[in-house]
């Protein structure tokens, strides 16, 4: 690519992503999403946030552990129980990391 592609496919880029990002602002109250639509988005950081943190705990040097000697998962599923137990969001951290530093210690 020369260096005039690579300007151009920037400035389309920033250009889609301020359209996307700012049309509910631009438009207002003229564009009403469905209940059903506005419903789902609320799941979305949820389901973003697994995304981005479950491959990490499975997947070691690029291959796939999910044996009971991955202190990785094991700290995940500890912190998940703890999270369902208290509903405590900075506890399910501090209970995680210290899980997983104690299993990687051990393990």
């Amino acid at each position: 690519m020369t260096t005039t592609e690579i300007w151009i496919t920037i400035g389309l880029l920033m250009l889609a992503t301020i359209l996307t990002r700012c049309s509910f602002f631009l438009l207002g109250d003229a564009v009403k999403l469905p209940e059903k639509v506005q419903h789902a988005l609320r799941y979305a950081p949820a389901a973003a946030m697994a995304a981005i943190v479950a491959p990490d705990l499975v997947f070691v040097g690029g291959t796939l552990d999910v044996h009971w000697t991955n202190p990785r998962l094991l700290a995940g599923l500890g912190a998940v129980a703890f999270f369902l137990a208290t509903k405590h969001l900075l506890g399910t951290i501090v209970v995680g990391m210290v899980l997983y530093t104690v299993l990687r210690l051990v393990l």
